[in-house]
């Protein structure tokens, strides 16, 4: 006799939903209980005369009194990220369930409640991991969308409570390629970024922005008795529409931008629906003279974008200078 298939996918499917229900259980409760800890400390130093020497000997205390029973895992410096955890997030149900303790702790880094706040909506819209999370804060995301976008516009569509409607409300500039693993001073064509992109596609779509799926890759087009071959096509599904990545490796060119705006016209007229939106087409270039790609294009171009690549990770210095010279 044999045993339907189905019923053997139903049973491993509820196993491994019971398995992540159970891992999601355990995150809050160890989220809640290093919350707990955090706010009987800060209470125990309130009633402390001299607070600061008070509050580094109740730690120091209690981190020798816990390990006893309960191992490394309550040192000095756990306990004092507990603390600061209720300082930080003091209303115990504006906890995220959706939030592990490693990313809580990377959370308490930033002390920007902007910042932090943009940081947490992201996790939770787009299920970041710790390592991801930690990526995007080192890359210095928020930071890079404010060059292109007001802050209270930012955060609103982090909290969904605005809708992108223009592509700069998403995509940034620049970009950050330093998962690629490839070197400023290396010598490498279109070809060999356009692979390390697909072999690292799950980064990549994070770099681009939030909405995108992967379509297809070096696409082939025909017209008339001529092929032509679009580098990358994904599609966004808050923006609804499909968006074309050209990549070049060089500064980019007139040339360049006409290329991409053919392949825009393209789909627009064969591929796109009525429902949808524009084509959107992105040049990821190595360099590019804004002047030159604003008088390339019509003045209310809203459809094609230059985006310059980083293969590094910009410093925080940097990052706020460029902020600093924008609003100047």
């Amino acid at each position: 006799m044999e045993v339907s298939n189905n019923i053997i996918q139903n049973i491993k499917e509820l196993i491994r939903n019971a398995q992540n229900n159970a891992v999601r259980a355990v995150n809050a409760e160890r989220v809640l209980l290093y919350w707990n800890i955090g706010k009987y400390i800060v209470e125990e130093e309130q009633h402390g005369k001299e607070k600061a020497e008070y509050g580094k000997y109740l730690i120091k205390t209690l981190a020798s009194e816990l390990q006893k029973d309960f191992g490394s895992g309550f040192s000095s410096r756990q306990l004092e990220l507990c603390r600061q955890f209720f300082v930080t997030f003091p209303i115990a149900n504006t906890l995220r369930s959706q939030l592990s303790w490693s990313q809580y702790k990377l959370l308490l880094r930033i002390d920007n409640e902007d910042k932090r706040l943009y940081y947490i909506e992201e996790v939770c819209n787009n299920n970041w991991s710790a390592r991801q999370l930690e990526r995007q804060i080192n890359s210095q995301l928020y930071e890079r969308l404010l060059l292109s976008n007001d802050k209270e516009k930012v955060l609103a569509i982090a909290k969904q409570e605005a809708i992108p409607d223009k592509p700069i409300d998403i995509i940034k500039d620049p970009m950050v390629l330093e998962f690629l693993g490839l070197k400023p001073q290396d010598s490498y064509y279109e070809k060999d970024l356009e692979q390390a992109l697909i072999t690292n596609v799950q980064s990549f779509l994070l770099e681009l922005g939030n909405g995108f799926s992967f379509v297809a890759r070096q696409k082939r087009i025909q017209l008339e008795d001529d092929d032509f071959f679009i580098d990358l096509v994904f599609y966004n599904r808050l923006l609804r529409c499909f968006v074309i990545v050209e990549l070049k490796t060089h500064k980019i060119t007139h040339q360049d931008i006409g290329q991409l705006q053919m392949y825009v016209n393209y789909y627009d007229r064969t591929e796109k629906q009525e429902f949808e939106n524009p084509t959107i087409g992105i040049l990821l270039c190595a360099d590019k003279n804004d002047a030159m790609v604003k008088y390339a294009l019509p003045e209310d171009n809203s459809t094609i974008l230059a985006s310059k690549y980083q293969l590094y990770l910009p410093t925080e210095e940097q990052i706020l200078a460029q902020l600093k010279n924008e609003e100047e």
